[in-house]
């Protein structure tokens, strides 16, 4: 029997994390703030646990932000001990990131060593994460990650170590610029390919076979064709993992054209009700700004 896991955050990575920590023999203890949207884990064995942290050493939080995560573990605070491992996989800036590590490491005080604090943001959809499909990267004490490799091997494809707290939010911001501006041109390109009188389905074939291919035509290519926007990874959490990427650009000095026009467009998708949906729904902004005369 492995050892338990603990899941903070039932959400749409949260649900997959658990999925695949059952599936590969982890006792799982859950906990979320509306206890009914864990409901569906439980009925596939996850344990509730309104003091996830007494149950597990390694505690997985599946929430917004590292700031979400520092709250929490405030609001957990007597159960909280120089044992645990926390694993924060939410997309944050880098200095939250950095600061929370460094509070959990001198929590311990002069009696004790602080706790274990890595930072592992996902790359993919919920639904690769479910397929065991997705990469993570992750920072903190070497020690720490090196211990945790079964987590890694059980809930990714590929797991790369970036080194001090800080570096997995910087790496996680880099893939998710590129990753929202290949959806979005792909998005542009299905619009254009429509107004020009090519079939979608075809056009989406044939850049598939292409030298622009990328892996969003096969993560997203058939939701945009069937106009299926159930979410995978919602669109405002893009829009907040942007301006992320570009307060960090800011930060560094560095102005990125494409990425504040990213922001833009999915300003207005937010804001014309999109933000819901998966982040494909891009998709509906573009039609729509194509049917705008100039």
């Amino acid at each position: 029997m492995e050892e338990s896991v603990s899941v903070i955050g039932t959400g749409l990575m949260g649900t997959a994390f658990t999925e695949r920590l059952l599936a590969a023999g982890y006792p799982v203890y859950v906990y979320n703030r509306t206890r009914t949207k864990a409901e569906p884990l439980l009925q596939l064995g996850a344990q509730w646990s309104d003091r996830p942290l007494a149950q597990s050493a390694r505690i997985i939080f599946a929430v917004y932000t590292a700031e979400v995560v520092d709250h929490m573990l405030l609001d957990m605070q007597a159960d909280l001990k120089s044992s645990h491992t926390i694993i924060d996989t939410a997309t944050s800036s880098p200095q939250q990131t950095e600061a929370l590590g460094s509070r959990l490491a001198g929590q311990g005080g002069a009696s004790k060593e602080g706790i274990a604090y890595l930072e592992a943001p996902f790359s993919g959809s919920s639904e690769q994460t479910r397929r065991g499909q997705a990469m993570t990267m992750v920072s903190g004490p070497q020690e720490v990650f090196e211990a945790c490799r079964d987590l890694w091997d059980c809930l990714a494809d590929k797991t790369f170590y970036v080194g001090p707290w800080g570096n997995a939010a910087k790496m996680k911001l880099l893939t998710n610029l590129v990753l929202g501006l290949n959806r979005a041109t792909l998005a542009e390109g299905l619009t254009f390919a429509q107004r020009v009188g090519l079939d979608k389905s075809d056009a989406l074939d044939v850049l598939t076979a292409s030298a622009g291919y990328s892996r969003v035509m096969d993560t997203k290519g058939q939701k945009m064709l069937r106009g299926d926007f159930t979410p995978q990874a919602r669109l405002s959490q893009h829009l907040k993992d942007i301006r992320l990427v570009l307060q960090e650009a800011d930060r560094g000095g560095a102005t990125l054209p494409l990425s504040s026009l990213h922001l833009d467009l999915l300003e207005q998708a937010e804001n014309s009700g999109l933000g819901e949906l998966d982040n494909s729904a891009i998709l509906r902004l573009i039609e729509s700004l194509a049917d705008q005369k100039p």
